[in-house]
């Protein structure tokens, strides 16, 4: 259970492009090629990608005004815990923002503890619940700048928005009075056959819905 303290009843996020697992257009085709490059950690792709999504974030005001107020970056930890810290995709993502001058720093201050199995490989009736991510996320002691004005969250790839809730559910739990936002390279389209492009910026929310995470769009 995700006590009410912890509870974020909406998460704004942005994303710079989009992914389609499924669709059969040379576009969509071309997203999942970039998706297996991202989760690669390819540094050329991770680069290209942080320097995309920084242009996009200063073009907007919400998440600029929190970066020019010192908010750090936080990674969302991997499925599986990492035995050491500053490797995952999502870390690299969150120094490759840092590079391209967004945030003060960047913070994990969350860590996986119990693994949880791949949305992306799992059933849709088996993949993890909100309440199931935040059972295995936990926040490390106190760091520099882990009590920064506002958090944003970091994440490569959102689907659904489950594991972006969850996270900010144990930041607010820690942090009551920070802002808290998310920012992920790719956003999945599912359930379609055509994509417009690669590049679609994209500012939503991702909100409760009967106990389970939804994101809009």
């Amino acid at each position: 259970m995700i006590p009410a303290c912890a509870r974020v009843e909406a998460l704004r996020f942005l994303a710079a492009y989009a992914y389609s697992p499924s669709g059969t257009d040379p576009v969509s085709r071309r997203s999942r090629r970039w998706c297996a490059a991202i989760k690669a950690a390819e540094p050329q792709a991770l680069a290209a990608g942080a320097r995309t999504l920084a242009g996009f974030v200063r073009q907007r005001p919400e998440f600029a005004t929190l970066l020019e107020r010192g908010a750090m970056l936080v990674p969302v930890p991997a499925s599986a815990p990492r035995l050491t810290a500053g490797t995952g995709v999502c870390v690299e993502l969150a120094l490759a923002l840092a590079r391209c001058g967004i945030g003060a720093g960047v913070c994990e201050v969350l860590v996986r503890d119990v693994p949880v199995r791949k949305s992306a490989t799992a059933p849709a009736g088996a993949r993890p619940t909100v309440a199931i991510h935040y059972a295995s996320l936990r926040i490390v002691a106190a760091s520099t700048g882990s009590a920064a004005a506002a958090h944003i969250l970091v994440d490569d790839v959102v689907s659904r928005g489950r594991t972006l809730l969850a996270a900010a559910c144990r930041l607010r739990e820690h942090f009551p009075r920070t802002p808290i936002l998310a920012l992920a390279l790719m956003r999945t389209l599912g359930y379609v056959t055509a994509i417009p492009g690669l590049t679609a910026p994209c500012v939503g929310e991702i909100r409760w819905r009967h106990g389970d995470a939804v994101r809009r769009p």
